[in-house]
């Protein structure tokens, strides 16, 4: 197996992860202070990586091209099918639409500010969206090559502004104490939803083979790459801003108002937004590859020039319409994502490889992830948690993050 496509892949869930919804991490995490915050993203991250093997668990003995549209009904039947379709679709389709609608507005600044075009916004959207189809609709290795282009830019965009707010770090400010209780509870959806990658594994199972050391690899390289990123970024954003800074903050630009007038420096606020710009690209090109490729799969489209240009426009043209037309629909949903990507990454996976291991009694050249029923029950637990979470902060029974 080729380690060009190990590397390649590494960079996707790399690249899927570390979206721009990073920048809302200190603002979620504001009123928990630096130690607490820091925990909770250890623990976050090893439900994922966990959940993530599971999923190669289970791909182990399926067909090299399976989705998780067949897996879900090889092993769960037709009621498992529709719950992993109903899951995937909601969560992928909201994201796109989300990052669509922000692409847009991003291009469409770049556009009329920086080369002094005159474009519409609802131009720039469908420019923005059309330039991200056309690289996912040839394919997982032209997702690859941009990818690795785009992530590339963005770690020295990350650098930049790592190094610019580095010097201003106070440790006073790292040594900040949760401030509610119920905050640690409210901020769990946000910070799981940071290290969503599981419905790009099929994608890249697709690509690399059935490696399973290979696969393991770049799950483990893939997810630990973003986790090293926020902890860094959660070192420099809470350590040069107090805590009642942080929690006044309460939209992104504020943030980033907050960091250049306390830093005076206007390369803070454009070194963020170009780090903006690339982590929403590489987030959009990962997630829209892993709903391209389940669409595809759940509505036997073949790999042809016709089959590929039919499941383009049934992955691009949904959430273009509604990012044109009612951006504030999605948006909204938004806020549901995390319940959907705890069906998708934890109860599925889960509940797959329960099913699997009765069906299939453990052989000795078979891959089984470590921990037995009591991991199982225990990622469960930790699904259950996380939407209850969202349902309590939505009830207005906890406080508000983010």
């Amino acid at each position: 197996m080729s380690m060009n496509k190990t590397f390649g892949s590494t960079l996707i869930i790399a690249g899927t992860t570390i979206g721009a919804g990073m920048l809302a991490l200190p603002l979620a995490s504001a009123g928990l202070g630096f130690a607490t915050a820091t925990l909770t993203m250890l623990g976050l991250w090893g439900l994922m990586i966990y959940t993530a093997l599971l999923m190669l668990e289970v791909h182990q003995h399926a067909d090299q091209n399976a989705t998780l549209h067949t897996l879900a009904r090889q092993l769960l039947g037709r009621k498992g099918q529709l719950i992993a379709g109903f899951a995937m679709m909601f969560l992928f389709y909201s994201l796109c639409a989300a990052y669509i609608a922000g692409g847009g507005a991003q291009l469409n600044d770049k556009l009329n500010n920086w080369m002094g075009l005159n474009v519409s916004a609802q131009a720039s959207t469908v420019i923005f969206t059309v330039m991200i189809g056309a690289v996912v609709s040839i394919g997982t290795h032209s997702v690859d090559l941009v990818n690795r282009a785009l992530f590339t830019l963005k770690l020295v965009a990350l650098a930049t502004m790592l190094v610019l707010l580095a010097p201003h770090v106070q440790g006073i400010n790292l040594v900040e104490m949760p401030v509610q209780k119920g905050l640690l509870l409210s901020a769990l959806p946000v910070i799981f939803t940071s290290f969503g990658f599981h419905g790009s594994i099929p994608s890249i199972v697709r690509y690399v083979g059935l490696d399973m050391k290979a696969l393991r690899k770049i799950m483990i390289l893939g997810s630990a790459t973003p986790l090293i990123v926020y902890v860094l970024w959660q070192i420099t954003s809470q350590g040069v801003l107090s805590q009642p800074a942080l929690m006044a903050s309460t939209t992104l630009g504020t943030f980033i108002a907050s960091l250049s007038e306390l830093l005076h420096s206007p390369a803070v606020s454009q070194s963020v937004s170009v780090f903006a710009d690339l982590a929403l690209a590489t987030s959009f090109l990962g997630v829209s590859l892993g709903l391209f490729d389940f669409m595809s799969d759940s509505l036997n489209r073949g790999t042809k020039g016709t089959a590929r240009l039919q499941t383009a426009l049934i992955t691009f043209v949904p959430p273009l319409c509604f990012a044109l037309f009612y951006p504030q629909g999605f948006i909204m949903a938004l806020g549901f994502a995390a319940i959907a990507l705890v069906i998708l990454a934890i109860f599925l996976p889960v509940a797959m490889v329960k099913a699997q291991r009765r069906q299939r009694p453990a052989e000795d050249d078979s891959y089984q992830v470590r921990g037995g029923s009591v991991a199982l029950t225990a990622a469960t637990g930790a699904g259950i948690l996380i939407i209850s979470a969202q349902f309590l902060q939505m009830a207005g029974m906890i406080p508000a993050v983010g």
